[in-house]
């Protein structure tokens, strides 16, 4: 079995254009691995985006039939949605060559630098971006492995979801939600938040209970009722909230259109984002930087330049007073929190929000029910259009009409359109010369194509 990135040296991957996968792929290039893979959406003389830019990296690409794997595969890396029954895999088992899942790559990648882990429910590749760009800012050279890609590095021509830099950390992000977070050991393990997801609580605060323990330094965030249960120590600690004091403080939050200000330990901050829930990213990168030797000043000035990341609360423009804000959030905490982010850019938002998969939407009904009612103001609409299906076996016991009834059923203004191809014809009527327009979904690869085809049509 692998134990070491030094043990290959021709790795390819299957399901290589996937966000992980990809990004997994252009730190093995960036090293100096000769990367190769494959990918169902890669076909002859079709164009593909992330294809296009993996080639300009040095990455070969291959159509998903076998051809790519070859006498000098050493390694083949497979995601979770990888089955044994796709014939690559099928090769590799008979050239007896190593398979070994995504996450256990970056976890040995992770073993070889000094690995800052992100964790929580909500804003681990915000705060995996901000950390990395105060990292840069401070001339420590970091490189990155992320979930999304950073604006600043997708300016380069590249994807951005990871970069390689000469330096000796490696910021990445540790998931709960497939549990692989049990399997790195980093220098410094971070805890944003725990909320009901994907698990049930008391199975995640059992997952995060392994990420400290494997985490030589831990710091969590004292304002979060369920995360300051695993401090290591309140003084390495960060809080948004003055009843939960800690080492790193975040206090007098203002938002003036799409631009926020605070301040962490009487440091002024500003920042071109909306919403309290990057004021926490913030402080969290804050806390974990400066504990590494970066002065607060060098802080508040990278966090004055950052750009962002791809599809977190990412501005596309405005027209005739309607700004159009695409997004991420997925589950309830992170609607309810997009949701409240829009409301200071204007008297009304109007939410268009695409669940996906049966059964997470089944499984958190009541919460998305609950949290989205609360964040509405009395002139908020909230839309949804159906569940966005991925393929395999889902029992379809449930739409997302049925949360829309809910919301009805508590007074809220709630439509639902079930083909989101008929949203904006739908809204249009709805929308005023002074509102936000926020759509809301994720792992659809065709949600860019949507958004931008809803700003083209505004």
């Amino acid at each position: 079995m692998i134990s070491s990135i030094n043990e290959f040296r021709n790795p390819f991957f299957i399901g290589v254009a996937g966000t992980g996968m990809s990004a997994l792929a252009q730190y093995l290039k960036g090293i100096g691995k000769n990367v190769s893979g494959s990918d169902r959406f890669f076909a002859p003389g079709v164009y593909n985006e992330v294809q296009e830019k993996l080639e300009a990296e040095g990455i070969r690409c291959f159509v998903q039939n076998g051809e790519g794997i070859t006498a000098e595969t050493d390694l083949i890396v497979v995601s979770t949605a990888i089955e044994d029954t796709v014939v690559e895999v099928q090769k590799a088992k008979q050239l007896k060559i190593p398979i070994i899942r995504r996450s256990e790559l970056l976890s040995l990648i992770a073993a070889s630098k000094k690995t800052i882990a992100v964790g929580g429910t909500s804003g681990k590749s915000t705060t995996s971006a901000m950390l990395f760009d105060i990292l840069q800012e401070a001339g420590l050279q970091p490189s990155i492995i992320s979930g999304a890609g950073l604006i600043s590095i997708i300016k380069e021509g590249k994807i951005g979801n990871a970069k390689v830099g000469s330096g000796d950390w490696l910021v990445i992000e540790a998931d709960e939600s497939d549990g692989s977070i049990v399997q790195y050991k980093p220098e410094i393990g971070l805890l944003l938040n725990v909320d009901k997801d994907h698990q049930e609580i008391d199975e995640l605060m059992d997952l995060f209970a392994v990420f400290k323990n494997n985490s030589k330094k831990f710091v969590v965030n004292q304002s979060h009722f369920l995360s300051r249960k695993l401090s290591q120590n309140i003084q390495q600690d960060f809080s948004t909230d003055k009843q939960w004091p800690a080492g790193y403080m975040a206090s007098g939050f203002n938002q003036k259109g799409l631009v926020i200000s605070f301040n962490i330990n009487s440091a002024d901050f500003s920042l071109n984002l909306v919403g309290k829930h990057n004021m926490e990213n913030a402080v969290a990168a804050v806390a974990v930087a400066n504990q590494v030797g970066v002065d607060l000043k060098i802080c508040a000035e990278a966090l004055h330049k950052y750009e962002g990341i791809y599809r977190r609360h990412q501005v596309l423009g405005n027209k005739q007073g309607v700004w159009l804000i695409d997004d991420y959030a997925h589950n309830p905490v992170k609607c309810a929190a997009a949701i409240a982010a829009c409301q200071p850019v204007a008297p009304k938002v109007i939410a268009w929000f695409q669940p996906h998969g049966y059964k997470p939407t089944k499984f958190l009904r009541e919460d998305f029910v609950k949290e989205i009612a609360h964040a509405l103001r009395s002139g908020d609409e909230i839309w949804m259009s159906e569940i966005y299906y991925a393929g395999g076996t889902a029992v379809k016991d449930i739409s997302a009409n049925d949360l829309i009834n809910d919301l009805k059923a508590l007074g809220k203004s709630a439509f639902f359109v079930e083909n989101r191809n008929d949203f904006l014809s739908a809204v249009r009527s709805h929308l005023t010369e002074d509102c936000v327009l926020l759509l809301m979904a994720a792992r659809d690869p065709s949600l860019e194509q949507f958004a931008k085809q809803t700003w083209q049509d505004l």
